[in-house]
């Protein structure tokens, strides 16, 4: 009898990841949560290369499988979330590299049809792989990796990554780092964060990256910048509120009561009962807050990105094209350096422009005016010029004139005599057909008489 080969423990993970069963493929990612870490806490354990490449096309096709979009949505954050399960950095590495491969691979083979769920896939282990860093304190070594990591696999030009996986990448960089790290990152860390960007727009040959890099990263900066100021005043504010607080508070008695304070400890409190004390926090929002203030954006210091993007723009490897596109932003960055911001009025006007969008503006801008609007053109133009306007009655009134034909008291037209009244003349009712022959034999007849006539006239 033929002993059964024993298959390795990630080929058959991924043949239960990708079975047909819902309940079989659950059960194969918590397994799959509970090898991870205890064959990573091992000092001598980890994976190899070839291995997480064989657990990621499982977990691709665990995804593939999943059709309901919110069971969707909840298997993609358990995905994403195995990156913690990971005891050391250089394997949470390995993971993330094994995934862009794998999303790289089989990104040709995808339809239509699941497009969404893995641009949300992407989207969340982008996130998660960022707040791995932000647990270990944004180190540098780490976001260095990470950043080589990303640039390798999708940005450079040699990388296999297709233009939709690109394309999508660019799109989201900015947003999921704002939602992991706006509150905790500085300018010159977000300038790393960046960086790798400024690089690959100097020198790609491909206009869709240059232009998506563009418009994805650095105009998204200029967009943000009055919300940026905003986060700004308001953190310059708290701070001096704070102060204030700190000044203004009193010496404590021996008695425990406050120095100036005129609730003593058997004075009841001047609030109603029920209500909140002033300067409590409502909810998940902050003291105050009406909800009309925009969230959390990155702060940039615009003179060093413009001068970040000159200094790669200025080389003499960069192609023209790349360098007419990046001076333009460059300008852009430096007049916000300098004060200059795109909205006068900060924020409002610039978070209706946002909202609105640039598409919401193209439309309008094509919509047709109303006819109200246009026959007021009609008669402003009729004024200024002088001239009636063809569909009034005056104008047909002349038109008909000048035809020959005359209008009546009604307004109507009336045929003329001439030839040329109202077109080609009518003839009058048809006659029958002898008093047609009639007619053409008394002219046969009077023929001869007007030639005798002719004759005499001549002779004399």
């Amino acid at each position: 009898m033929v002993s059964r080969v024993q298959l390795p423990p990630e080929i058959q993970l991924a043949q239960r990841l990708a079975g047909n069963e819902k309940v079989a493929r659950d059960r194969a990612v918590r397994k799959l949560r509970k090898y991870i870490v205890a064959r990573t806490q091992r000092a001598a354990g980890g994976f190899t290369h070839d291995e997480l490449l064989k657990v990621w096309k499982g977990l691709f096709y665990c995804m593939w499988m999943q059709d309901k979009p919110l069971l969707q949505e909840e298997l993609g954050r358990t995905i994403s979330q195995l990156i913690h399960a990971f005891q050391t950095t250089e394997a949470q590495h390995l993971f993330l590299q094994t995934f862009w491969q794998t999303m790289n691979r089989e990104w040709m083979g995808l339809d239509r049809l699941r497009l969404d769920k893995y641009y949300m896939l992407m989207r969340m282990v982008l996130n998660e792989s960022l707040k791995a860093l932000k647990t270990h304190g944004w180190d540098e070594r780490q976001i260095e990796q990470l950043l080589k990591l990303l640039t390798t696999e999708i940005l450079h030009p040699d990388s296999q990554a297709p233009n939709g996986v690109k394309s999508h990448f660019i799109e989201i960089f900015l947003e999921e780092l704002t939602k992991v790290g706006a509150q905790e990152l500085t300018a010159d860390q977000n300038l790393k964060f960046i960086d790798p960007f400024c690089r690959i727009a100097a020198r790609t040959k491909d206009t869709l990256v240059l232009h998506n890099i563009v418009r994805g990263v650095f105009e998204t900066i200029v967009e943000q910048a009055p919300f940026a100021i905003e986060d700004l005043m308001n953190e310059l504010d708290a701070r001096e509120e704070e102060e204030e607080m700190s000044e203004d508070d009193g010496v404590w008695e021996s008695d425990g009561s406050l120095e100036g304070d005129d609730c003593g400890p058997d004075k009841p409190s001047q609030e109603p009962p029920g209500q909140p004390p002033k300067g409590s926090v409502h909810g998940d929002g902050q003291a105050g807050d009406d909800g009309d203030s925009a969230g959390a954006v990155l702060q940039f210091d615009y003179e060093a990105v413009a001068n970040r993007l000159f200094e790669m723009a200025s080389r003499p490897n960069t192609p023209s094209q790349n360098r007419k596109r990046l001076y333009k932003v460059i300008r852009k960055l430096q007049e916000l350096a300098e004060g200059h911001f795109p909205e006068d009025d900060v924020p409002e006007k610039a978070c209706r422009a946002l909202q609105e969008g640039r598409l919401e503006r193209k439309r309008k801008k094509k919509k047709r005016l109303p006819k109200s609007r246009s026959q007021g053109k009609k008669e402003n133009r009729e004024e200024e010029d002088g001239r009636p306007d063809p569909s009034s009655g005056v104008e047909k009134k002349r038109r008909w004139r000048r035809k020959g034909v005359r209008a009546d008291p009604a307004g109507q037209p009336q045929k003329g005599r001439g030839p040329r009244a109202g077109g080609a003349r009518r003839r009058g009712p048809r006659q029958p057909p002898t008093a047609r022959a009639e007619a053409a034999s008394r002219a046969n007849f009077q023929e001869p008489k007007k030639k005798k006539k002719r004759m005499l006239e001549s002779k004399k």
